[in-house]
């Protein structure tokens, strides 16, 4: 009976990455404010203030330099924006090489 490493591991699933649709901009989260809030700085240079919506909130936890995707508001869509989806780290190195983000 072996007790290494391997024993629990199953094959990785093949995921589809998101990339960015029309509105949607790629980001880079830079501070958590609280209250479902964070500061965003995005692939267009501006830095937003986002916050996660309540489907969100309990089932994904964002971090500081997580890169994640937004949609601007419809008014004020320089300074304010919903989360939409947050990316592994795989699939932020994914992104990167394909030229969707560029920070």
């Amino acid at each position: 009976m072996s007790r290494g490493r391997g024993r629990n591991q199953q094959p990785q699933e093949v995921r589809r990455v998101r990339s960015p649709r029309k509105g949607e901009i790629p980001g880079v989260v830079e501070q958590i404010m609280g209250h479902g809030k964070l500061k965003v700085r995005c692939a267009d240079g501006k830095i937003r203030l986002c916050r996660i919506p309540g489907k969100m909130k309990k089932r994904i936890w964002i971090r500081e330099g997580d890169v994640v995707l937004i949609k601007p508001w419809a008014f004020q869509s320089d300074e304010k924006a919903d989360v939409i989806w947050r990316y592994t780290r795989t699939e932020s190195n994914y992104l990167e090489r394909r030229g969707f983000l560029k920070l």
